[in-house]
């Protein structure tokens, strides 16, 4: 009914009350919306700008992921230019250095005064230092350029201690230390001259930083890994020296001046480091101050022994008798060719000298005269290769004649080659004393 037709007050009321309550939800509702919808522009504007800045972010990373690959690329390059710099930069230097070598061995025999000879043991210990120096520099070059890649076979480490003792024992009899290997008969998987290096770096500097008492090498089997141990009784290492001593050039000069003792190149732990890591050998250590150092180096059981005859057969030449030896001695080197020559005819070879393949086949021409071992460089006149001179020369003569290569390449493919020739090889500068027990041994 119209409410004009209510005249109940009571009823009115309660109408009224109805009404206003409708509209008091219609109004919320309406401000509830309103809400809702200023809070969804609120977070479409926050969602916005997070995208951006997420976007932003992203942008930046692959900027930063582009850079850095950049970078990467230009530090490779860098060391692989640094690699072949040193490379080619060692074998330049190791021609004249190894004829030095060679003439200074030569003078030292003509030497009749004391003060001649002393003044060519200084000449020598300089020439041996830098050929240390500049030996390890291209090792590291190579280790840290990841171009070096070890040869893992089974090796008797007992084999390895023995040439070891034999290197290292008139060293330790010289500065009145002992030096001593326990016996041990297992074999090990390694690589054979990374691990002597490891070895050799090792016990150098047990000598080296030790005044009195003496070094001892032994070995623990622990599981599936043999620990050698160095055991010195030197100046020690100070505890906040542990990690420097592995780097480049440190020699700890503090504990030596407090010894007395003369310290080397530093040089010898960083690439016991470098060397450790390309094998897969943790090398660690102990020390005190004052009482001396243990390394540990943790090397692989083998599995098989390997054949040793050979090898124990070089450690023990059966003389040095050359006397009289014909020598086919290919070198493009003029210096070296000189230098080896003269040494050579001091330990009264007859010497015929070639630069190339074709000069070296010219000589063997005369029947009368035929070699009894060839002595080549790897890389001749004209492009040649040492290890195909001699193949060349073998064939010539009919009979696979004694022969030696001498280069300063210190690449695998040189090696491989030579063993594959049934050739040996040794690295330019030459130890005359090495050279001469090997022609001897191979003469023999």
């Amino acid at each position: 009914m119209p409410l004009r037709d209510i005249n109940d007050l009571e009823r009115l009321k309660k109408i009224n009350a109805a009404l206003l309550s409708r509209v008091e939800r219609s109004m919320d509702q309406q401000g509830n919306a309103f809400s809702l919808f200023q809070t969804a522009i609120s977070l479409e504007n926050r969602v916005r700008n997070r995208t951006e800045e997420l976007h932003a972010t992203l942008r930046r990373l692959e900027q930063s992921n582009i850079d850095l690959v950049a970078a990467k690329e230009t530090a490779e390059l860098a060391n692989l230019s640094k690699t072949r710099f040193l490379a080619a930069a060692s074998h330049d230097v190791l021609q004249p250095l190894n004829a030095a070598h060679l003439s200074v061995s030569a003078l030292a025999e003509v030497q009749t005064s004391e003060e001649g000879r002393k003044l060519v043991r200084q000449v020598e210990r300089s020439l041996e230092t830098m050929e240390d120096l500049l030996r390890t520099l291209l090792d590291i070059s190579k280790l840290d350029a990841g171009v070096v890649q070890p040869e893992i076979v089974d090796i008797s480490l007992e084999t390895l201690f023995s040439s070891l003792r034999s290197d290292f024992l008139p060293e330790a009899e010289k500065k009145g230390l002992l030096l001593k290997f326990r016996p041990v008969n297992v074999v090990v998987r390694t690589d054979r001259t990374l691990l002597r290096r490891i070895l050799q770096n090792i016990l150098s500097n047990a000598l080296r930083y030790t005044r009195s008492g003496g070094v001892l090498v032994g070995t623990r089997h622990r599981g599936d890994t043999i620990r050698i141990d160095v055991a010195d009784t030197g100046c020690g290492i100070a505890e906040d020296q542990r990690e420097a001593v592995f780097e480049e050039f440190h020699r700890g000069t503090a504990t030596l001046s407090d010894a007395g003792l003369a310290g080397g190149l530093g040089l010898g732990l960083a690439i016991v480091r470098r060397m450790a890591a390309a094998l897969g050998h943790p090398v660690t250590f102990s020390s005190k101050v004052g009482r001396g150092t243990i390394f540990h180096i943790d090397v692989p059981v083998g599995m098989a022994a390997e054949p040793v005859a050979a090898v124990a057969d070089m450690e023990r030449p059966r003389g040095y008798g050359l006397f009289g030896t014909k020598v086919l001695l290919v070198e493009n080197d003029v210096d070296v060719l000189s230098a080896m020559t003269s040494l050579l005819e001091r330990w009264q070879c007859q010497v015929r000298a070639a630069t190339s393949t074709d000069d070296a086949l010219d000589l063997l021409g005369d029947t009368a005269w035929v070699p009894d071992i060839v002595i080549a460089d790897q890389h001749l006149d004209g492009g040649d290769l040492g290890t195909a001179t001699i193949a060349d020369v073998r064939d010539y003569l009919g009979r696979p004649v004694p022969a030696l290569i001498v280069t300063a390449d210190g690449s695998e493919l040189v090696a491989k080659a030579a063993r594959a020739a049934g050739i040996e090889l040794m690295r330019k500068p030459l130890k005359p004393a090495q050279l001469r027990a090997l022609l001897a041994h191979l003469l023999a």
